[in-house]
Formats: C-alpha cells, sequence, structure tokens
C-alpha cells in the first residue's frame, strides 16, 4: 500500500508541467455484455434508477470519464431536454423540459431577478442564484444525475421543473487508492488548453478514519477575437437630441456620422485588440473525512473550494460597431473596455448518518459562500434612448451645438451569496410494505450585490466645474436634503465621477419546510402507491438603495448642490427618490402553502415499470426595484410597476416506462407529460414607455406537452450505443393585458403583446433534441482498447418570449437555428495507465447556443471550435 502511494507522489511531484499535459481520467476496460445496474438517491433512498418512478438522466464517473467531461458546458450537450442560456461560465440559467421566458443580462440579477426554476445541488447542498448556475468542476465525481419534471416535494423551492445534482465520492475507510490525469488540448481559430487533477484516498486509521482529497487546475485558452474599431456617434442614435446638435436636428440618412466627430466624442478599441480573449480558468480542491463511530453511526466532513476565472466575452456579433456597420469575421467582436467574471465559492457540509431502532435518520448541513466580480462591457447602449442625456451637455449661450464626449460605457457587478441549510429525515427501511420519509428543513438565503453602471461621461461637478455639469451619486449623508431614515446598503460611498445609476441592494430569504412521503405496496412487490407533501413557509426581504443621475445635471447659470445626488433635485420630487428607497418601502412578503405529489408504479414484470406521476413545484418571489407610476410620452393612460412578484408554480402529469430486454442487454425508457406553468414571472423592458429599467410581473400561463426517451443497448460484445431524444411542444395558453392604474387593458401598439401571441413557444424550447453515443471495447494483445463516436442535435429555438419591437435592446426575441454536432475518440489501457486521444465538434459547426440583445447589442454566445486534445491518466 504505502509503495504505490510513494509511487504515486513521486509520479506527481516529479512532472514538469509539460509532463503534466499528457494524463486525464482513465478508460474503463469492458466488464461484460449486460448494462449495469446504477443507483441514485433522488427520492432521498438509495435505489436502483430503474425502479424509480421518475424521469432521470445519470451520468457516472465512467461516463463522465468517456465523455471526457470537466464542466457544465461539457456535459450539458449530452442531456436530450436540458438547456441552457449563458453568457459564459456560471453565468446564465438552466431550464429542464423547455420551461424558460427570458433571461436578463447576469448584471443586477443577483438583487433583482427571479430564482431559477431548476436546482442546482453540490451533494445536499443547493447553490441557487439567480442568473448564475453553479458551475462545479466535475473532478472526483460518483455521477451526476438530473431529475426531471417538479421535485418540490423533497427538494422543496426552486426544484420547481427539475433538479441537478453534483454527488461527489466519499472517503472509503479501508482502501487506499487515487488518480492522477492531465490533458492537453488544442482549439481551431484559438488558443492552447491543459488541465491536471489528482485524486488520493487515504485510511488513517483503519475502519474508523478515512480522508480524501482532489486538487486540480484547468486553463482553457480563448477562441473570440477583439477585433479593431472606432465607435463614433450618429445622427440617428436614439437620445441624440439631447446633444441639440443642430445638423441632426435638420435631419440625416440612417448611418449618417455626426460631420464633427472627434476623439472627444467617439472612441476606437486599440488598447483593447487581441485575440483569444475568452480565456477561463479554475483551480481548486475538495477534502472531505469519513468517521465511524460504530456499526450504525458515522460522519462526513467536506469543505470544498473553487476559483473560476474568466476574460472577455464568450460571444460573438455579426457586425461592427462603426458607421456605416461591416460585417465581422467569425468569432470577433468589437469590445471598448476590459471585460471578466471572476467566481468563488467554498461550501462547509456535515451529513450525519446513523439509526434508532429501526429508523435511520440522516442529517446533512451546509454552509455555502459564493463572491463574484464581474465587469461587461455596455458601449452599445450609447445608441439607446437615454445615454446621450449623460453624455453630451447642450449647447452654452452663442454656441450651435452641445458637446458630446466619450460613448465608452461599462458596468460592474460585485455580488456576495451566503446560503446555510440545514435538514434532518428519518426512514424507514427500503424492504417494509408501508414505508416513509419525513423531513425537517431550514435555510437562510443572503445576497448582497452592488452594481454600478459607468456611463455618464459628461462632466462632474466640482470645484473648478459648478455648472454645465452632472453631481455626482451615492446613497443618502448628511448633505441630502431629504430625509431617508434606516437606509441600508453595502456601499455607503458617492460614487465615482462617471456613475450614473447604481443598485446596492440585499436581498434576503429564510424558508422553513416540514414534508413527508410515504410508499405503500398496494400488491406486495408489485403495485405501489407514493403520496408525499411538503409544508413550507418562505419569508422574502430586500433593502437598499438605487439612485441614478437622470435628475442630477445642473444646467449653466445653476449652482451645483453637495454630493451625492440621490434624485431628488429639480425638477423632480422627494417622492421620486424614496420610489427607489427600498429599505423605506418595507420589502417583506411571507408565502406559505403545500406542494405535492402522487404517483402510482406498477411492476410488470423484473424488468418492467410502468408508472404514472403527478408532481407540484414552485419558486419564490421577489421584488422590483422601486414602484412607478408612469406615462408614456403621448400616453393617455399611467401604468402602475407592481413593487413585488409572486411565486410561479408547475403541475405536471406524466406517464413513464422503464425497463429491459434480452438479459439485461437493451434499457429502453421513456415519458410522455404535460407541465402546466401558470402565474410565470416574466422580465420586461419597455424603454419606449416604462423608462429605462427593466422589472418582473406575474402573468402568462404555458403549456408543455412532450415525450422523452432514453436508450441504451449492448448488441455485441464490447458494443455499446447510447442514445436519448425529447420532443416538446410548448404554447402560451393565457396572456393577462398590462393594465393601467384605472384598471383597463393597455393596449399601446408601441408595447404590442409583452408576452407574444396565445399559442407562442417558450424561451430556448427546442421542439426537438437527440443525442447518440456508440463506443466499442476490445483487446489488442494485453492491452485495452476502444474507439467512440457520438453526435447531438438541437433544433432552432427562440430566445425570449417578450416581444419588445426594437431590435438589439433587452426583451428583443431572436430566432436561434438547430445545429448537429459531433464528437469521437479512440484510448487505450493497460494495468494502471491509459492514453485517450479525442476530438469534439470534430466539424466545427458554430451552434448559436444563446442570442440576446441584453449589452444593446446582437450577442450569440458560441459553443467552442473543434478541439483536440490528448489525455494520460494514471490510477492506483
Amino acid at each position: 500500500m504505502n509503495s504505490k502511494l510513494s509511487y504515486a507522489i513521486a509520479a506527481i511531484l516529479g512532472s514538469s508541467s509539460a509532463g503534466l499535459a499528457y494524463a486525464a481520467a482513465p478508460a474503463e476496460a469492458d466488464t461484460g455484455d449486460t448494462i449495469q445496474e446504477i443507483t441514485v438517491t433522488a427520492q432521498r433512498r438509495t435505489e436502483n434508477m430503474q425502479d424509480v418512478p421518475i424521469t432521470i438522466q445519470a451520468l457516472t464517473a465512467e461516463t463522465l470519464t468517456q465523455l471526457n467531461v470537466q464542466t457544465f458546458d461539457d456535459f450539458v450537450r449530452y442531456l436530450p431536454n436540458v438547456t441552457s442560456a449563458t453568457s459564459g461560465p456560471g453565468q446564465g440559467a438552466i431550464y429542464m423540459r423547455g420551461l424558460s421566458t427570458t433571461l436578463p443580462g447576469t448584471q443586477g440579477s443577483g438583487g433583482i431577478g427571479s430564482f431559477p426554476n431548476v436546482a442546482v445541488y453540490l451533494d445536499d447542498q443547493s447553490g441557487a442564484l439567480p442568473g448564475r448556475n453553479l458551475d462545479v468542476y466535475a473532478a472526483d465525481l460518483e455521477r451526476i444525475e438530473v431529475l426531471e419534471g417538479p421535485q418540490g416535494t423533497l427538494f422543496g423551492s426552486g426544484a420547481e421543473s427539475g433538479v441537478l445534482r453534483y454527488i461527489t465520492n466519499k472517503p472509503k475507510l479501508d482502501v487506499t487508492e487515487g488518480n492522477v490525469s492531465a490533458a492537453y488540448e488544442y482549439t481551431s481559430h484559438g488558443d492552447p488548453s491543459s488541465n491536471v487533477q489528482g485524486t488520493i484516498n487515504l485510511p488513517l486509521i483503519p475502519d474508523t478514519l478515512a480522508v480524501r482529497a482532489v486538487i486540480y487546475s484547468d486553463s482553457r485558452g480563448g477562441y473570440i477575437n477583439n477585433v479593431p474599431g472606432t465607435f463614433v456617434r450618429q445622427c440617428t442614435d436614439t437620445g441624440i437630441h439631447y446633444a441639440s446638435y443642430a445638423a441632426c436636428a435638420a435631419g440625416a440618412a440612417p448611418g449618417t456620422p455626426l460631420p464633427f466627430a472627434t476623439a472627444q466624442n467617439s472612441a476606437s478599441n486599440g488598447s483593447q485588440v487581441a485575440n483569444g480573449i475568452n480565456t477561463v480558468s479554475y483551480q481548486g480542491f475538495r477534502l472531505g473525512a469519513l468517521y465511524k463511530f460504530n456499526e450504525d453511526w458515522n460522519a462526513l466532513l467536506v469543505q470544498s473550494y473553487q476559483n473560476m476565472r474568466s476574460d472577455g466575452v464568450f460571444y460573438e456579433t455579426s457586425y461592427s460597431s462603426g458607421t456605416p456597420a461591416q460585417p465581422l469575421p467569425d468569432l470577433s467582436v468589437q469590445n471598448y473596455v476590459p471585460t471578466y467574471d471572476h467566481d468563488k465559492f467554498e461550501n462547509t457540509a456535515l451529513t450525519v448518518n446513523g439509526r434508532i431502532g429501526d429508523l435511520k435518520v440522516v442529517y446533512t448541513g451546509g454552509y455555502l459562500v459564493r463572491n463574484i466580480e464581474n465587469q461587461g462591457d455596455y458601449t452599445n447602449y450609447t445608441r439607446g434612448v437615454y445615454a446621450d442625456y449623460y453624455q453630451c451637455t447642450p449647447p452654452v449661450t452663442g454656441a450651435a451645438n452641445g458637446t458630446c464626449y466619450s460613448p465608452v460605457n461599462f458596468w460592474r457587478d460585485v455580488e456576495k451569496n451566503t446560503h446555510d441549510s440545514q435538514e434532518l429525515r428519518l426512514s424507514t427501511p427500503d424492504d417494509w410494505r408501508l414505508r416513509g420519509i419525513l423531513g425537517v428543513f431550514w435555510e437562510e438565503y443572503k445576497i448582497n450585490e452592488n452594481i454600478d453602471w459607468f456611463y455618464r461621461n459628461a462632466p462632474a461637478c466640482g470645484a473648478t466645474v459648478t455648472s454645465n455639469c452632472f453631481v455626482d451619486v451615492g446613497p443618502p449623508n448628511a448633505n441630502t436634503p431629504v430625509t431617508y431614515p434606516n437606509v441600508q446598503v453595502n456601499n455607503p460611498s458617492i460614487r465615482p465621477d462617471n456613475e450614473s445609476y447604481f443598485d446596492d441592494i440585499i436581498r434576503g430569504f429564510r424558508q422553513k419546510a416540514l414534508f413527508g412521503s410515504a410508499d405503500f405496496e398496494i400488491i406486495p412487490k408489485t403495485l405501489t402507491l407514493t403520496l408525499g407533501t411538503r409544508y413550507y413557509k418562505i419569508n422574502t426581504t430586500e433593502v437598499g438603495f438605487s439612485a441614478g443621475s437622470f435628475a442630477c445635471f445642473v444646467p449653466a447659470g445653476a449652482v451645483a448642490p453637495a454630493a451625492p445626488c440621490v434624485g431628488n433635485q429639480p425638477p423632480n420630487t422627494p417622492r421620486y427618490a424614496d420610489s427607489n428607497n427600498e429599505t423605506a418601502a418595507n420589502l417583506n412578503a411571507n408565502y406559505s402553502g403545500f406542494r405535492s405529489r402522487g404517483n402510482l408504479s406498477w411492476k410488470v414484470a423484473d424488468d418492467i415499470l410502468l408508472y404514472y406521476t403527478w408532481s407540484q413545484g414552485f419558486r419564490p418571489g421577489g421584488f422590483n426595484r422601486g414602484a412607478l407610476q408612469k406615462t408614456p410620452p403621448g400616453a393617455s393612460y399611467t401604468y402602475q410597476e407592481p413593487q413585488a412578484f409572486t411565486p410561479d408554480t408547475l403541475v405536471n402529469n406524466e406517464v413513464g416506462w422503464k425497463t429491459q430486454w434480452f438479459d439485461h442487454r437493451v434499457e429502453f425508457n421513456g415519458a410522455v407529460y404535460q407541465e402546466d406553468w401558470k402565474n410565470v414571472q416574466t422580465e420586461l423592458f419597455e424603454s419606449c414607455c416604462f423608462g429605462n429599467l427593466s422589472f418582473v410581473v406575474n402573468g402568462p400561463n404555458y403549456r408543455v406537452r412532450g415525450v422523452e426517451t432514453q436508450v441504451i443497448a449492448r448488441p455485441l460484445h464490447g458494443l455499446t450505443v447510447t442514445g436519448g431524444a425529447a420532443w416538446n411542444s410548448s404554447s402560451l395558453t393565457s396572456e393577462p393585458p398590462l393594465r393601467d392604474i384605472t384598471g383597463a387593458p393597455i393596449t399601446d401598439p408601441r408595447i404590442g403583446l409583452p408576452f407574444g401571441a396565445i399559442g407562442s413557444p417558450l424561451a430556448q424550447s427546442p421542439p426537438f433534441q437527440a443525442t447518440l453515443r456508440i463506443r466499442y471495447d476490445f483487446p489488442i494483445n494485453t492491452y485495452n482498447a476502444f474507439v467512440q463516436v457520438g453526435g447531438q442535435h438541437q433544433a432552432h429555438s427562440i430566445s425570449a418570449t417578450s416581444r419588445t419591437n426594437v431590435p438589439n435592446q433587452p426583451g428583443y426575441a431572436y430566432d436561434e437555428p438547430g445545429f448537429s454536432t459531433y464528437d469521437a475518440s479512440v484510448g487505450i489501457a493497460k494495468d494502471a495507465w491509459t492514453v485517450h486521444l479525442y476530438g469534439e465538434n470534430i466539424t466545427d459547426t458554430r451552434a448559436d447556443l444563446y442570442e440576446n440583445p441584453n449589452q444593446f447589442v446582437d450577442a450569440k454566445t458560441v459553443n467552442r471550435p473543434r478541439t483536440g486534445g490528448l489525455r494520460f491518466t494514471y490510477k492506483f
């Protein structure tokens, strides 16, 4: 045992960085012709996946190795009926069965966005965060479980349409084992990548105490190029009237630049030009210790840490920002400021397993801390409705034109999330005819977010500039002429000179729940009825302050007041400023109720299970910034933005089957379902009529009808065929109109149908998805070899359900074309060593994964171009 451990440590420490580029997770040799059993804990019990009456997709450790999976983007393409809308690693949302409306930009999503409707778990710790999926690096995982359909009874709020679970390997008490793995990759049109990871399991006290540790480092080269460009203001910019330019007032053809564009009011991105700007790295570790008190009781303590750092953007834009716009090369953008996303999390988890008589006792507790700093380019906002108000000053006396300043804009988002959860479960033995689970759950969740928007480029008022300038913004202080009692913010400072707007928000969420589920075998081992319910009580709160510069301009001849300006300087009133004071609004809401499930499963034969499931899911509500009444220009109505949005709900009816045939050589599973999504939370952005802030409303109802299938076959010795497909038909079934303050429907043609027409599909909801893999394992003398090919197809979808009429503004819906991609790999193994050569996206297909205008430009998140790699693995 010690010699194996010494040999492994020497191999790690003695390798140069070049040598480490030659290793990875080993390929397992073929062990037989039958399909291996997969155990899962989807129902809080350890069960054979074929006996669980819900739709589950499971990627085992062996499968993850075969697919060369490290991150979420690596494995989501192998999961039919799972999609995502992301702007980069950890910067988006996950959807199941097409249940998606629209996704705002990641900027500010923590404080004001809806919670995701798919729950992400690291073992038993939830990692939910609005607009930002927890991207756990797949090192030393036992499996990944994907539970489709509402899981509200056992997993609570957020598991509305499903659950994604990362299940880690636990320490083994009597085994010394480990592995080291490393790989080197090239990417077409981009830069190379490399990764290395090592795992070790050590018993410290025989049959009593063991530790397990994994450490990893992954550096991925970029493939998006920031090409040279110049941004010049145009007379057709929506807000150029704020500059009072005589030439523009006289009328100009589309695309006409200002006749006096200068270095002051235009911009070049020369300092940011570079190739392969979207690099990303993952570094982290996980350390677990398992202590066995006796045959009935043990405790597991696990500490996880991950630091993900990405630079650049993961989207391409089709056209330049210049005048006139020109087509850009493949995989190109024109950005004017540095962009990045730094995302760290650490999680401490304790699990205690025991028995009291016949009852099994499980306690799980976790404390997750996630810190994010994210910066994005916002220069194209200069083409927006209000941008020139903050970037241009009107003509001074005797001048024909106003003065415009730099059009370069950006935002910076700093977010901290803490998540404390505790759960206690009691369960009866699995072989009882009447068996059950009873649990209590408590969690406290807090989001501290401060997002600053930097697009106020006109002069700031100061000692030498006292008029024709802007007063700096900030939370209220002693200089504020209106009293704002007890304002709570993360950053009490006056903001920098070029900051135009900020949201400084503290969002709280506390939940208590009691849940239970019981199974009764009506006919022993044949017909089983399952009933379960969850009673929850949720308290949501929000405090903070939001302020902008819209009322902070000091015209010529006036005297600038002391900073900060909080939006209540003339001509606006204190009421306007108070509406942005989340603390004063006393935002506190309570929700409670039951979410239940029922299931009838029929074991027709040992290898045939038929089932019917009815289940409910939900996600919590939240609050909007302010609650302003707005009368659009030229309109005779006034609209009241809602102060809060309430939980939405999902009801699922599903008939499914799980079968195995020909002595477990063929497995065929599937389900037919209907899901009704009601009171759906939808984010709207209507700059034409309701100002420049997005807000969330409850309103539309949707229905999804679908079929999904999974097939595994081993027709010949060493040959495995794995496939899956999903067909979905989604439609809007009811669309309540927006109503004015009198209750009358709003029929403003500028708004149109904000949720789309009846029958419109959901967003990111392709009608068809499929995946197919064929693998052949075979011996070559004393070696074990394999060859594998695979493909994935996704039909077209739309990017948003909202129907904003203005292209390249948030809420605009794009058509995302369908695509197919292909992978291939070969490998050979002997004893403890494995060599794996692989190619991903071998046809170099450019897949439009998510198209959005959240940065006021048509941005298409695309998949990584053709990638080839070589991986070496050593196990001991």
